[in-house]
């Protein structure tokens, strides 16, 4: 693995009042052993096919959706295939895998590492959330017979820590802000701690552009944008209304990566659906309007990555932490397949739109690409390369 950045680099980012994830730990995860990825504001995964991009996306989202509160068998359908391939049960038939993440904040870097048992049955086998050398909390797999784990928390009162069982089937650091009194120095260290790596998993955003999905006209629903994009045009028929700002960006970047002059990105009513449905077309300034039907899988994508970058939480299907003000949290966005289709102008273009908005704080951006030797060069990108040096 080699690792190559522009002007930020993570090991001195400056902390701020927005929790982030500044490192992702795959200890036992599908291709990976071992493996550490410092995460910058921008941070790029590339290599060859197989060498495990998409793993490094998945285990960040299955993560998020754990802070979130989700379950581990919502989170993991397919537990077997995040297991390391070569990897041999023990003497009662358990496999598994551990992941883990660190979290910069207020509360300095706080650390959480997972180990989830998939095999014969899936739970989560032990946790462990530890700050500034102290272990905060500690979960771990007593009885196989119970559906639960035996959780101890630091507490520095008459007694030093509080043992309790937690659901088998739950991140206990999402639970510990319910379960913690917080009469102590230290059982409001480890809430503190606690919100803060929630706070940085949860509002993330998941995305892969599926242009065949964006051509035709669409039905209005919640204005939230999807993970695959498919109802682009009806979250511009919002976002074109609520904010001219932002939209006049989107054109500028529309523009700038699409064929052809380009005035105006907006939406419209269209005939011929059930119900009423909207269709999303580009304005030339010289004629009829170019339905988004017509345009090229590259340019699609281009467009939704753009939309995507320049809106926030309230556009985007994500589940922020609605307790915390939303300028207290920092939208991540997972793609996937970020260079797909793309042609170089394109590509070049997007990953300066992308440094722009991370270098401003209120997005990060996490994505893999073939590819992405050509964006080292740029202020703010950290270039992770998964297809050198692979142990």
């Amino acid at each position: 693995m080699t690792m190559s950045s522009g002007a930020t680099h993570v090991g001195t980012e400056a902390r701020h009042d927005r929790p982030s994830i500044t490192e992702l730990r795959l200890s036992s995860f599908a291709a990976h052993r071992g493996a550490a990825f410092p995460l910058g504001p921008l941070s790029l995964f590339c290599g060859p096919s197989g060498s495990g991009k998409s793993s490094v996306l998945r285990a960040y989202e299955a993560l998020a959706r754990l802070g979130g509160g989700a379950g581990l068998a919502e989170v993991f359908p397919d537990p077997g295939a995040c297991v390391p391939e070569r990897a041999r049960p023990d003497s009662g038939r358990r496999r598994g895998f551990r992941i883990g993440c660190t979290a910069d904040g207020p509360e300095g870097p706080v650390r959480l590492d997972v180990a989830v048992q998939a095999e014969p049955e899936l739970r989560i086998a032990g946790e462990r959330l530890t700050a500034g050398g102290l272990t905060l909390l500690e979960t771990a797999l007593r009885d196989p017979a119970r559906p639960t784990v035996q959780a101890a928390w630091h507490t520095a009162g008459a007694s030093p820590v509080t043992r309790a069982p937690f659901p088998d089937d739950r991140l206990g650091t999402a639970l510990l802000p319910l379960r913690v009194a917080g009469r102590t120095d230290g059982q409001c260290r480890v809430i503190a701690a606690a919100e803060q790596m929630v706070v940085a998993l949860r509002s993330v955003f998941a995305c892969d552009p599926l242009p065949r999905s964006m051509r035709g006209a669409v039905p209005l629903g919640a204005g939230r944008l999807l993970r695959g994009c498919g109802n682009l045009a009806e979250v511009l028929l919002r976002t074109r209304a609520e904010c001219g700002r932002r939209h006049g960006l989107l054109v500028e970047a529309v523009r700038a990566g699409c064929a052809g002059p380009v005035r105006d990105v907006l939406a419209e009513s269209a005939t011929g659906g059930a119900g009423r449905t909207v269709r999303a077309l580009l304005d030339r300034g010289d004629g009829p309007r170019t339905p988004l039907g017509r345009l090229g899988d590259g340019e699609l994508r281009y467009l939704a990555l753009a939309l995507v970058l320049l809106t926030g939480p309230g556009v985007l299907d994500v589940d922020p932490a609605g307790e915390v003000p939303a300028a207290l949290q920092t939208l991540t966005v997972l793609a996937d397949g970020f260079d797909r289709d793309l042609d170089v102008r394109q590509r070049d273009e997007l990953v300066r739109l992308a440094a722009r908005m991370c270098e401003r704080g209120h997005v990060r951006l996490v994505a893999a690409a073939g590819d992405a030797s050509w964006a080292a060069e740029v202020d703010g990108v950290t270039v992770v390369d998964l297809g050198r040096d692979r142990t």
